[in-house]
């Protein structure tokens, strides 16, 4: 993972650093222990001065968008989501700040949905000091992190914080299904995630095997109550690959989320793509497919943040 990420980074153009980082405490977990945040803002952004920059009103309030990255909740890391960090903060001019949050078999579930609400109410309650709209708050993620797009928001339900906009790209949405059920629904099995990374997973993840509820919503958004989905953000975006074994239970998800609960999705399935495919380690060019994608992406946050504010 890391070898690949290293060869990814160094394509064209290189993979911008974060501005400034912060580390939170947990709050909400059982475990106790610290959070990382990596923050990503455009030129025109102030960098909060340490701990926090006076208590006063700034005149320029940026939207944020809060990003969780992928890698089974097992490997991974914050930095892994630099690309799309930046296209957010160059086409968007908003905040970006992505989550390190602790990942298993460490931190078992529900630990990484719990630092994700962590991060989030932190950002919020420290909005002021960042410079954040609060009425322009979204979140993003990848695989894993893209099931903590949904969960999260749904472990902050019974908060006053208020998520605008969700972007999940190729999220797990259903661990009911077995995985072996999940890897035949690939149309092309040989371009799947391999099945030794999958079995790690989730063994690091759901460990102690036998005690966690697969029907979950904080584990299985896509069979949450609907009710409880009701309570998820207006907007939604979700975007899968052709060939992956979590492509059927996300399309399922994306029909409950229009149909049950009148959400407006923005939904596209990318052809002749496998999971993780904004990620091939390419240090030779530009991934033109992938900016693609990204700006995509972007226009629907402008969308519904405003353009040009």
């Amino acid at each position: 993972m890391s070898t690949g990420m290293a060869l990814h980074h160094l394509g064209p153009p290189p993979s911008p650093a974060p501005l400034f980082t912060r580390t939170i405490p947990a709050t909400l977990s059982a475990t106790r222990g610290d959070i990382g945040l990596l923050f990503y803002a455009p030129p025109s952004y102030s960098k909060p001065t340490e701990p926090s920059i006076p208590e006063t009103t700034t005149s320029k309030l940026y939207p944020a968008l809060i990003n969780f990255h992928g890698g089974g909740f097992t490997i991974g890391d914050a930095s892994d989501d630099a690309r799309w960090c930046h296209a957010v903060v160059d086409q968007c001019h908003a905040l970006v700040i992505s989550v390190n949050y602790r990942r298993a078999p460490e931190f078992p579930f529900p630990t990484a949905v719990e630092d994700g609400a962590d991060a989030v109410l932190w950002v919020l309650q420290h909005a002021n000091e960042l410079q954040v709209d609060c009425a322009r708050v979204g979140i993003s993620g990848f695989s894993a992190g893209g099931n903590m797009a949904f969960t999260v928001p749904l472990r902050l339900v019974e908060t006053a914080c208020t998520i605008s906009v969700i972007i999940a790209w190729y999220p797990s949405t259903d661990f009911t299904n077995p995985r072996a059920s999940r890897r035949m629904t690939n149309l092309r099995p040989e371009k799947g995630l391999p099945e030794m990374f999958t079995n790690l997973f989730d063994a690091s993840y759901l460990h102690p095997q036998g005690t966690v509820a697969m029907d979950s919503p904080y584990l299985s958004p896509g069979v949450a109550p609907k009710e409880l989905l009701r309570r998820l953000p207006d907007d939604i975006c979700i975007y899968t690959c052709e060939w992956d074994e979590l492509l059927a239970e996300a399309e399922r998800f994306k029909e409950r989320l229009e149909e049950e609960c009148e959400k407006r999705v923005r939904y596209k399935m990318f052809k002749g793509t496998r999971h993780a495919w904004d990620k091939n380690p390419n240090p030779m060019g530009r991934d033109v497919k992938r900016e693609a994608a990204y700006s995509e992406a972007c226009a629907e946050l402008k969308r519904v943040w405003g353009a040009g504010e």
